[in-house]
């Protein structure tokens, strides 16, 4: 057990009267948030300990495959009473991002629920509230007796929030992702402060780039011509400029998300070593997410232009330049968007339809051809992953489960498609 929990239930928690009367699914959800996934040390050992016990619980055999040394990806399977059928993930990461905690309210790591029912903690939205909703989702339809024709696989990947190259890039490429055999997959998604919910059929591309002016050095007296600096402000200027142009089109079109246009931002600047020394390199990185509607090619034709603009001994490199643009498909003609889609209309959820502004391993999952929806169910809520006082309340927390319940056995359900009538021929 975890340092300070008495058990499933997490009983010994005096600062929190309510606990004897709480709904386990939450409780659940609290001990898990408790445990300290957080980068750049997270507890990857304690979460598998956690979720070894829950597969126990279910029931479920739990496999565990290092992708890498102390990279280790966990699979419950619940097998359909079809297997040889495609399968269907949920797929949800166990690491968190770091926090600032003297901007918290409350312990970020101490799942403290107020008086409303707000549950405080890093990964509340940022997704261990997906990973408990699945696993509760699973236990009440396993307890009731119910079974689907397709196996569905609940997977816990380490490292996305430090762009799960060695989580899912990795895991994609080995025989046991293929073993699978998945055929649908569903990932986190965002909270939604209306009462929609906001499914994410694609992502834009995380491109990292570092621009590199070099030019002559000298003594910070004089006016030394074609220096380093005067090639970084240009640079800065493309770049910015463009940044205000996109941020023009968001504001001023009614139809435009910011999964639609391209987001600039400068994050880091290098360079120089003495006040009185012009140095012969500055560098300048950027954050640059581009959606799947602008041509990659031409993109960096164009950063190629402000370069040479700039002048001679301006280069780039990229840190991160992600270039598949596949889209899960949204129409009604499509058997994985229809189930999805019919089970929420049922359920009388309003869906919001976007481009998914940041990266997820969603993006992994799709590049390797296999389609996968993004969806968190958080609709009233504020979008606060990654920020401080991140929160969730148990009610939809709850309602999460309850819609999860529907959902899985709709995709499960899914009648072979000709491709696996052909397979199987």
């Amino acid at each position: 057990m975890l340092p300070g929990k008495d058990g499933p239930t997490g009983g010994g928690r005096s600062q929190d009267p309510s606990v004897s009367s709480e709904d386990p699914s939450v409780s659940l959800f609290r001990e898990y948030l408790r445990i300290k996934t957080v980068h750049p040390e997270p507890d990857y050992e304690g979460a598998l300990k956690f979720l070894d016990r829950i597969a126990a619980e279910l029931g479920l055999p739990f496999k565990k495959v290092e992708v890498c040394p102390r990279r280790v990806v966990g699979i419950m399977t619940w097998e359909g009473t079809n297997p040889k059928l495609r399968s269907i993930l949920l797929n949800s990461h166990t690491d968190v991002v770091p926090v600032f905690q003297e901007h918290w309210k409350y312990d970020a790591f101490g799942a403290f629920k107020d008086g409303e029912g707000n549950v405080y903690g890093r990964g509340t939205q940022d997704m261990k509230c997906v990973t408990i909703q699945y696993i509760e989702a699973i236990r009440r339809l396993k307890s009731e007796g119910r079974r689907f024709p397709r196996t569905v696989h609940l997977m816990f990947v380490p490292d996305e929030e430090v762009g799960g190259h060695k989580g899912m890039e990795m895991f994609v490429n080995l025989p046991e992702f293929q073993a699978l055999n998945i055929g649908f997959a569903l990932d986190e998604g965002l909270a939604n402060p209306g009462d929609s919910f906001t499914v994410f059929y694609g992502e834009r591309n995380p491109w990292w780039i570092t621009v590199r002016c070099t030019g002559n050095p000298g003594h910070g007296s004089r006016f030394v011509e074609n220096t380093a600096a005067e090639k970084l402000h240009k640079i800065i200027n493309s770049f910015m400029d463009f940044r205000e142009k996109e941020k023009t089109r968001l504001n001023t079109s009614e139809c435009f998300t910011l999964g639609d246009v391209t987001t600039v931002n400068m994050t880091m600047v290098q360079g120089g070593v003495a006040y009185n020394v012009i140095p012969p390199n500055m560098d300048v990185s950027f954050d640059l997410r581009i959606p799947p509607t602008v041509s990659l090619k031409e993109f960096e034709e164009q950063i190629k232009e402000w370069c040479q603009a700039a002048g001679e001994g301006v280069t780039y490199q990229f840190a991160q330049k992600h270039m598949n643009q596949n889209l899960t498909s949204t129409e009604h003609t499509d058997p994985w968007w229809r189930a999805f889609s019919t089970a929420c209309s049922d359920m009388n959820l309003a869906l919001k339809k976007e481009i998914f502004p940041a990266a997820t391993d969603s993006r992994f999952i799709r590049a390797v051809g296999l389609p996968a929806i993004g969806f968190s169910p958080m609709n009233r809520t504020p979008i606060l992953l990654h920020d401080h006082n991140e929160f969730l309340n148990e009610r939809v927390f709850l309602h999460g489960i309850e819609i999860y319940c529907s959902l899985v056995p709709a995709l499960a359900s899914v009648s072979a498609l000709p491709s696996e009538a052909k397979e199987h021929a």
